[in-house]
């Protein structure tokens, strides 16, 4: 049941960011070579890792915060966790690297997953926790952006689509 809301939560964002770009999405180059299952599970595992440290950072620092009731600086607050999803998403590498680049959209899918499940989850922490809810918001928020960043890489959406996007609302 929480795996088809989460389906329905990521699908129905990539359905909007079409529909405000007025095209379809672009979809990320895959490596040839087979991704073993150990590796797709460890990489996610590093994914979430990220996840879990940067946002605890933000908890413990507040670093990021802003204004009550204003969005935090969600690209400021998972600098880690970005530049990691880019690195799965890279498709070239300079002429010297030691290793072509390989392209691991999968682990993406996946992160966009636990991430649309953690977003369920919170929105349930929430309607049931008071005494939390000031955290458990900021923290909903904050994730419901990073979807949507980690969304824009996996799409190779440029800074002109993005404002657009922004603009659209």
């Amino acid at each position: 049941m929480m795996n088809d809301r989460v389906a329905t939560l990521i699908e129905g964002r990539r359905s909007r960011l079409a529909r405000a770009l007025g095209r379809d999405l672009a979809q990320p180059e895959v490596h040839d070579s087979p991704l073993a299952a150990e590796s797709r599970e460890h990489l996610l595992s590093e994914a979430r890792d990220l996840y879990w440290n940067e946002l605890e950072w933000e908890n413990l620092t507040e670093e990021e915060a802003t204004e009550a009731g204003d969005e935090p600086l969600t690209e400021l607050m998972f600098p880690g966790l970005l530049a990691f999803v880019r690195g799965l998403l890279l498709t070239e590498t300079n002429p010297d690297a030691l290793a072509p680049a390989q392209p691991r959209p999968q682990v993406v899918e996946d992160l966009l997953r636990f991430l649309g499940g953690r977003l369920l989850e919170l929105d349930e922490q929430l309607a049931g926790d008071k005494a939390e809810s000031e955290r458990l918001a900021a923290e909903r928020l904050a994730t419901d952006r990073l979807i949507d960043l980690v969304l824009h890489r996996y799409h190779g959406l440029d800074a002109s689509d993005v404002d657009a996007l922004e603009r659209a609302g």
